[in-house]
């Protein structure tokens, strides 16, 4: 839980410094988001716009037709004359005509312009200083907007103010339907996302070509909508325009250049298209030969013509298909920006390590990617990007660092200190989970599992140093494996003898019967090895195994400097005692009543050997011998031990001593010999057929 509570304290953490970074906005991390935005439009591909917006383009073909740009002014005429007669509806000039060019062309293109009667002609404003004839003033007084719906608290419009302008002359200007400006203004990474709505001019506001073009399209005046934070949105009659508060509008961009249906000027002055071709288009007229260099790299093209973010505005508002960023989108970004981190904190806290984590990053990156990319294709929202990936990121940089650092180090200390102990199962659940390893000592149920093999000094004395190795490397092994097989944990090599703790360090619930398939398990490779060690001319060796289950205290026993995880208590040193005691009982596996009572019934053949009182305990022990050969016996010899203990020594030593001529039986021998002593000197009348050992 406390690892949990950790990874979810990363995630708050990493939710909170990307919600402020998020509020500051600071530019580095604003230009990241803004290149992320745009692969939303590489990935959602090109649209087809609105047929009615139309680009009429001054392009190569026209130039090397209607020769140098700029055209003379009877040219440009006839291209505004035959679009009104192809039937445009508004003609907009990215152009301006701000020098004069000779008496009779400049009357001639203004004849032009009144013939048409639907020219919105462009101008820009400019920072620097320059004369301006009052006529123009005059003109352009008309293009403000005249319409505005103020809130109350309002004392001042965000918009960018320009001292100056750069307008057409009076003359061409007089008979213009109206004007509209067409200043473009990049990000900071020189991609032009926006386009400018309206500025300020001497404290009046003008709207953009764009606007001006929708306004006589719509046939209805620019209101705009004004709130103490700014522009709120910029109303043509049924037509809203969701402006951003500095009267700005993202472009939801169609595709790269020639998106737009596009004709060339060329063939608008030859007369050469069909004669509805236009009716009822706004057509927009800019160059777009690059030599112009009227170009806007935007996020889909990088040589796009400037006069197609024109046309961009209009089908955009045409079609309703505004790339929206308001109060809904400002609440989910905020939701995202707090949730994900948190959401990922919560993943990690439940997977098991680094890789699982990469998943679980790479999950919910993808989820937010997916969920990002259809609000802004489907509902139209202007989602950030950066943010919510921001606190992702920070949550798993964090987290990891501190799985790495703290938990999994110490998960790696756990494995080094456990591998050579426990199995590969428990050493996985000791790093999945080593909240649940207690170390320095806790009580707790055990079986345990002593095994040595007998006579042990007197086949090493038979055997030169390198092959007493050999002999013990060979018996070792594969005993070792026998027990983490069976989720046991090596305690310790005792010289040839073997000790084994079953449920330490971790849970394992059939603990006892683990124990008693370890014994089993061993008793039959011995026979694989001594089958070995005979045929290449080496002494067989035999073992006797005891165990005993009961509490023990089990941890980090020793020095600080010496990791030592075993086990102390009366358990223990029982499962000693009866191991020892097999060399007695002539028996290879004994068991205690604790032990034997936890095993289901038919899994193991047991029958019970004796009641003794073993050295260090005052309470007699009923110890059972794990039958893996000569089972027939146990009817029998349980017969016979009821005579035994009913004080019939010399019907009990008969039937002893068929088991012993009949099946060898170790057990057997030694009550015959029991039986023989009480016959000769009978036990005390008090007798309860314990038996007291005076060793080990």
């Amino acid at each position: 839980m406390k690892k949990r509570l950790a990874f979810l304290l990363f995630g708050l953490l990493g939710a909170l410094l990307a919600f402020v970074a998020y509020r500051q906005a600071p530019p580095a991390l604003q230009q990241l988001d803004y290149r992320m935005k745009d692969a939303r439009f590489r990935v959602r591909g090109p649209v087809q716009p609105d047929k009615d917006v139309v680009v009429v383009a001054i392009d190569h073909a026209s130039i090397k037709e209607m020769g140098r740009w700029p055209w003379s002014r009877e040219v440009t005429g006839r291209l505004i004359e035959n679009l009104a007669s192809y039937g445009a509806k508004v003609t907009a000039l990215d152009i301006v005509f701000s020098e004069p060019q000779n008496p009779a062309a400049d009357a001639a293109l203004a004849r032009s312009i009144a013939r048409a009667g639907n020219v919105v002609m462009g101008y820009f404003f400019r920072e620097e200083e320059q004369p301006v004839d009052p006529a123009v003033i005059a003109q352009m007084e008309r293009s403000t907007v005249k319409l505005m719906k103020v809130a109350e608290g309002v004392q001042s419009i965000p918009l960018t103010e320009y001292p100056n302008l750069d307008a057409n002359l009076p003359l061409l200007g007089n008979k213009a339907l109206d004007f509209g400006f067409f200043n473009a203004r990049p990000d900071g990474d020189g991609l032009y996302r926006r386009s400018i709505l309206l500025l300020l001019h001497d404290g009046s506001i003008y709207p953009s070509l764009a606007m001006k073009a929708l306004r006589h399209y719509l046939g209805s005046d620019i209101m705009l909508e004004v709130q103490p934070w700014g522009i709120d949105s910029v109303q043509i009659g049924s037509l809203r325009v969701p402006a951003r508060e500095d009267g700005t509008m993202a472009l939801n961009y169609y595709g790269p250049a020639r998106s737009f249906r596009t004709v060339s000027a060329a063939d608008v002055i030859k007369k050469r298209l069909k004669p509805d071709e236009l009716q009822g288009a706004i057509a927009f007229v800019g160059a777009t030969e690059i030599g112009i260099y009227d170009i806007r790299p935007t996020p889909f093209d990088a040589t796009q013509p400037g006069v197609e973010l024109h046309a961009t505005v209009a089908a955009n508002a045409l079609e309703r298909r505004f790339l929206r960023y308001d109060g809904t989108t400002q609440m989910l970004e905020i939701v995202c920006v707090l949730s994900l981190p948190l959401v990922l904190g919560l993943l990690l806290a439940l997977v098991p390590g680094t890789a699982t984590g990469l998943v679980a990053l790479a999950a919910t990156t993808s989820l937010f990617g997916l969920v990002n990319y259809q609000v802004f294709s489907r509902w139209l929202q202007d989602m950030t990007v950066i943010y919510p990936l921001l606190g992702v990121g920070l949550t798993y940089l964090g987290s990891e660092a501190w799985r790495n650092l703290v938990v999994e180090r110490k998960g790696r200390q756990l494995k080094k200190a456990f591998s050579n102990y426990v199995s590969p199962d428990l050493v996985r659940e000791i790093e999945k989970h080593p909240d649940k390893l207690v170390l320095g000592g806790e009580q707790r149920e055990l079986s345990i599992l002593f095994s040595d093999i007998r006579g042990f000094t007197t086949v090493s004395e038979s055997l030169t140093p390198p092959e007493l190795v050999t002999l013990l490397n060979e018996y070792l092994s594969p005993m070792t494996r026998i027990v983490l097989e069976e989720k046991g944990t090596l305690d310790k090599f005792i010289g040839d003898a073997v000790m084994a703790l079953f449920n330490a360090p971790l849970d394992v619930p059939d603990h006892a019967t683990r124990a008693c398939t370890a014994a089993v398990r061993m008793l039959e490779e011995l026979k694989r090895l001594n089958a070995g060690f005979a045929e290449r001319g080496m002494n067989t060796i035999d073992i006797g195994i005891g165990i005993n289950t009961g509490n023990a205290v089990v941890g980090n026993m020793g020095a600080d400097i010496r990791f030592d995880y075993t086990a102390i208590g009366d358990a223990v040193n029982l499962a000693s005692r009866l191991e020892g005691l097999n060399k007695y009982y002539g028996s290879h596996i004994l068991v205690s009543e604790d032990t034997r009572r936890q095993i289901a019934d038919g899994l193991f053949s047991f029958r019970e050997v004796d009641r003794v009182k073993v050295k260090g305990k005052h309470l007699p022990v009923v110890m059972f011998e794990l039958m893996v050969a000569n089972r027939e016996v146990l009817p029998r010899f349980e017969e016979a031990l009821e005579r035994y203990r009913s004080r019939q020594f010399e019907t009990a030593c008969r039937m002893f001593e068929e088991l012993v001529t009949t099946y060898n039986d170790g057990p057997s021998k030694l009550y015959v010999g029991r039986c023989t002593e009480y016959l000769a000197s009978p036990p005390p009348a008090d007798w309860d057929g314990v038996y007291t050992a005076t060793s080990k």
